[in-house]
């Protein structure tokens, strides 16, 4: 029996987050396009499309197109592993989930699931898919969970059930659960605020939540109940940047106060402008009125975060039209996105007063010589993460850009000198931790 060729390597920290998926395809050849397609999604192309990853990893964009449309790799493994790998991260600490969607704009009807709707990025109806999403914060850091994608009816296929997005978003909480995720807090906006089916789930699972509600949402009140507002208070708004903002919080109570209680928040009490003013809904106990706007605020930096990731990454980049196939190029994102996510030192557990700018060259966090680089991001959160990764892979892309004109021009040394810096790259001990 002829023994498996070991796969061809990229650079160290791709290939060892990437080993742990390994054994999920069935041969060395799908294996190295998930790696190469990993390593493409996280490099600086800037549109993700199949040909512009394969240029830059020096790959074909056929092998690409056959691994998402016709390799038979199990999406849902992937995502299991994917979980357990998070998990594993985590480390059983508490964190907050934000329950959000996302919509992209796409021609036509003959992509699944395209249809006239809602479209959040552009604020109108318009054609396009949409999907939602469970994201973990943990510190100042998001991480990918799950996904779904929403059926609209009139594009069901035969086999599918239509299901709203609270609906969903209800499913994906249960799911969560059921992988034993110690959920803090769940975040989410009016649209699941305004939802018995995800707040009932809430309740169920026993889940403390911070949601938005509409200005008139209706709370059932006995005969000569009245609603009443507390005096507004002051607190600061506290963002991922550092900077605050001065804002006012007040309580609403309809009739007496209970578990579930309701607050209205504002930038501006007299004015009360819509755009920034809130209202919110939650079960979290005791005094909350100095947290409780920063705990909601965590929604709109998620959102936020992950418009990040969506741009970084080529979420909606793909040319695929059966959703099988979207549903494998979305995990792929989720996977970068966590490979990225898994090497910040708020996922490794690591002390963020540790790692000032004197301490950055420890040996345990990465060699000397690589902050040495003009471009080297001292800062520890996600963007400066990604940043220094590409650092490490700009060689390697740099090289698969140059390799066509190498093979019809004799420059040698060129080529051996950018292949003697990836190998110096790889030599380092990594700063993944798994």
């Amino acid at each position: 029996m002829t023994t498996p060729r070991e796969p061809h390597s990229t650079i160290s920290f791709v290939d060892q987050y990437c080993s742990v998926y390994q054994h999920l395809f069935a041969d060395v050849r799908t294996f190295e396009c998930f790696k190469s397609l990993q390593l493409g999604l996280i490099s600086e192309v800037k549109r993700k499309t199949l040909p512009a990853i394969a240029k830059a990893v020096g790959t074909d964009a056929q092998a690409f197109h056959h691994f998402l449309v016709n390799s038979p790799w199990s999406v849902k493994s992937f995502r299991e592993q994917r979980i357990t790998l998070t998990k594993q991260a985590l480390n059983g600490r508490a964190i907050t989930v934000c329950i959000d969607e996302t919509g992209d704009k796409k021609k036509g009807n003959k992509t699944d699931y395209v249809s006239r709707q809602y479209i959040g990025n552009v604020g109108k109806i318009d054609n396009g898919i949409v999907s939602v999403h469970a994201f973990g914060l943990l510190g100042n850091i998001t991480f990918p969970l799950l996904f779904r994608v929403f059926k609209p009816e009139r594009r069901l296929q035969e086999s599918d059930q239509h299901k709203s997005k609270p609906k969903i978003a209800a499913d994906l909480i249960d799911e969560l659960c059921e992988h034993g995720f110690n959920i803090g807090l769940v975040v989410a906006d009016s649209h699941y605020g305004e939802s018995s089916d995800f707040i009932d789930t809430l309740r169920k699972q026993q889940l403390h939540y911070v949601v938005a509600i509409r200005s008139n949402h209706g709370v059932w009140m006995l005969k000569g109940w009245v609603v009443r507002c507390n005096r507004w208070k002051m607190f600061e708004r506290h963002f991922s940047n550092g900077k605050t903002e001065t804002r006012y919080l007040r309580e609403i109570i309809f009739g007496k106060r209970k578990a579930t209680r309701y607050y209205q928040i504002t930038t501006d009490t007299e004015k009360q402008p819509e755009e920034s003013t809130w209202y919110v809904m939650t079960n979290l106990p005791g005094k909350i009125e100095k947290t409780v706007g920063n705990l909601f605020g965590d929604r709109t930096w998620v959102e936020y975060c992950f418009r990040q990731v969506k741009a970084e990454l080529g979420w909606k980049d793909y040319k695929l039209t059966a959703y099988p196939c979207i549903e494998k190029w979305w995990e792929m994102v989720y996977g970068a996105y966590g490979m990225v996510s898994l090497q910040t030192p708020t996922m490794k557990g690591e002390d963020l007063e540790e790692h000032t700018v004197g301490a950055a060259s420890k040996s345990d966090r990465c060699p000397e010589i690589w902050i040495n680089h003009k471009w080297w991001d001292e800062k520890q959160g996600w963007k400066a993460v990604l940043n220094n990764m590409r650092l490490l892979v700009q060689p390697l892309v740099c090289l698969s850009l140059l390799m066509p004109w190498l093979q019809v021009i004799d420059l040698t040394g060129l080529g051996e000198a950018l292949q003697d810096l990836v190998d110096k790259l790889n030599g380092f001990a990594v700063f993944l931790r798994l």
